[in-house]
């Protein structure tokens, strides 16, 4: 009998998600080995994003975009057509030409994950794609100074530690379609990526953790390689998942997947300026958390640190295997 696929839920934002959707699109080709869905955040207020939010009330289509052209089929004129950015006119400057074309797709169909869904079919995209919300939400944060600070630009400037963020409005709801794929996950991944302004606000919108929890799926947290100004400063990687738990208000994570191979001295000179150093993998600390650990050489190639889409969804894949065994067991001891 033919297996069916492994069934992975992506969760986060930016470029993090991307790199994972890509490494992850080439078992979703024929023979289907994985059934991919990824829920991506939309705070997204700067640059291209920010300025159609403001003149369209329409969700930032950056995160969205950019998952969109990782799962494309066809990486060929389409999808560089998508990725297009304007370099002059006046209003079109800076503008991608995908987030144009999902803005009037939104206002063509009155839906923006309708018309996420029309462009990903365009797009020919080896993966379902949501936004975490419908609603138009902003990002708060509460940094350990006292200060409050509005907007996932903003807050990812900021220098005070963040204690705390939010949604504005508090009460938003995910998609039915969003639910449905958590609860039949094989494996839910979350990150890599911005921990407070990627993968955490997905976490916000009520619902989403719950059904996180609920689901007999293994839950992996992808930690980050370095500390991120502005977010991570001095994190360990057992502080990414307890930030995670603090704010979905429940523990989710199964699985802490760890880089195990060393930033290179040229790389490491090229973060010092900003006091950027490599997240410590506290496997001790993690272990008395109750998560499993998951180390291996996830370090891509070039000057800049950043997970090796190859390896990382090597390693989902890995993970979803057993989770499907997991789901498997479970389905058998309830039979009896």
């Amino acid at each position: 009998m033919e297996m069916e696929p492994l069934r992975i839920v992506a969760i986060g934002g930016g470029t993090g998600l991307s790199s994972l959707l890509h490494g992850l699109k080439r078992f979703a080709l024929e023979p289907r080995e994985v059934e991919i869905t990824a829920v991506v955040t939309v705070t997204d207020d700067g640059g291209s994003s920010g300025r159609l939010r403001r003149d369209f009330d329409v969700l930032p289509p950056g995160d969205i975009r950019n998952c969109m052209v990782a799962l494309s089929e066809d990486e060929a004129l389409l999808s560089k057509l998508f990725q297009y950015r304007f370099s002059e006119g006046r209003g079109l400057k800076g503008h991608s030409f995908g987030n144009l074309f999902l803005t009037a797709l939104t206002d063509l169909t009155g839906d923006f994950a309708k018309a996420v869904k029309l462009s990903s079919e365009i797009l020919a995209s080896l993966g379902r794609i949501y936004p975490s919300t419908n609603v138009n939400v902003v990002l708060e944060a509460e940094l350990e100074n006292g200060k409050i600070v509005k907007g996932e630009t903003r807050i990812g400037k900021s220098r005070s530690r963040i204690r705390r963020i939010q949604l504005q409005p508090r009460v938003c709801k995910p998609l039915p379609e969003t639910l449905a794929a958590i609860h039949e996950a094989d494996l839910i991944t979350l990150g890599p990526g911005s921990l407070f302004t990627s993968v955490i606000p997905n976490l916000l919108v009520e619902g989403i953790a719950p059904a996180i929890q609920r689901s007999r799926a293994l839950k992996a947290c992808f930690v980050n390689l370095m500390w991120q100004p502005g977010e991570t400063i001095g994190f360990r990687a057992s502080d990414h998942v307890e930030a995670i738990h603090r704010h979905a208000g429940m523990r989710l994570i199964d699985v802490a997947v760890v880089n195990s191979r060393a930033i290179s001295a040229r790389q490491r000179r090229k973060y010092a300026a900003e006091n950027v150093r490599s997240v410590l993998n506290d496997i001790d600390r993690m272990a008395e958390m109750g998560l499993q650990v998951k180390a291996t050489d996830l370090l891509g190639s070039g000057d800049s640190v950043r997970h090796d889409p190859r390896a990382s969804a090597e390693v989902a894949l890995q993970l979803a295997k057993r989770g499907r065994a997991g789901r498997s067991k479970i389905r058998v001891l309830g039979d009896h």
